[in-house]
């Protein structure tokens, strides 16, 4: 069965609207935790938009799930997120105006600037996941450097607008999956997913955990977090895939 880590930031974005102290993220988190899902994500940026420190250490004293923090590769932010001990962390390109993050890290390319975090976050027992476009480079650059787990982007794949747009999107994302599966890498995908369109996803062979949040978030405005969690876990299990999706993941198997 597929995991679902839910991201819970844009609970915390209606909060910092009003600059209040409501919604509480940790009480959507428990929430999540009681509908079933198998994990929380949040991701504290650098400007602070939306998840702050005391959220996080709220969400490792409180909530059971494995804690999953997004997060830049800045040395102030990973000492303070190292220092709390999520579960993993996982890191992430980031770029002061975009509304949200844009495209997978360049492991490729900046593979130095990572390694310097690693050994000290493994020794505090943190898991590190890098969240890249799904190419074979990066792939094969995030196995090169040690990590064991990698999220791929799918972006492309949900912000299509055309059937062959979405194949050739899907194509590339089951075929990176089989690179991540074939060097021995945890599979772990997301961004955009919604339950209309992650059953191809969740399909993908070796599929670990999606990590959800804005599509769920939304939801649950309309019917509460424990249902809007429930359906998408719904959706996954499910799995649905249309023909078309079915036949180039044969293919790529």
């Amino acid at each position: 069965m597929v995991k679902l880590s839910v991201n819970i930031d844009h609970v915390a974005t209606v909060r910092e609207a009003r600059k209040i102290e409501e919604p509480e993220p940790v009480a959507a988190a428990i929430l999540v935790e009681e509908a079933g899902a198998h994990g929380v994500t949040c991701h504290i940026r650098l400007d602070r938009r939306h998840i702050k420190e005391r959220d996080i250490r709220l969400l490792k004293e409180v909530v059971h799930l494995p804690l999953n923090v997004e997060l830049a590769l800045d040395d102030d932010i990973v000492a303070i997120v190292s220092r709390i001990r999520p579960t993993t962390m996982t890191f992430v390109p980031e770029r002061a105006n975009e509304l949200t993050t844009e495209g997978g890290l360049d492991v490729v390319g900046g593979k130095r600037r990572i390694q310097k975090y690693l050994p000290k976050l493994w020794r505090k027992g943190i898991r590190v996941s890098l969240f890249i476009d799904p190419v074979a480079e990066q792939i094969e650059a995030a196995k090169k450097i040690g990590v064991d787990l990698v999220e791929l982007n799918t972006a492309k794949y949900s912000e299509a607008k055309t059937q062959k747009q979405r194949e050739k999107a899907y194509r590339e994302l089951a075929t990176a999956a089989r690179c991540v599966r074939d060097l021995g890498l945890t599979l772990a995908a997301g961004h955009g997913l919604n339950t209309k369109n992650v059953g191809p996803v969740a399909a993908i062979d070796g599929m670990e955990e999606l990590n959800i949040g804005h599509s769920i978030v939304g939801r649950a405005i309309m019917v509460g977090m424990q249902k809007a969690v429930r359906e998408m876990l719904a959706a996954m299990n499910e799995a649905a895939i249309d023909s078309t999706l079915r036949e180039v993941l044969e293919e790529v198997k």
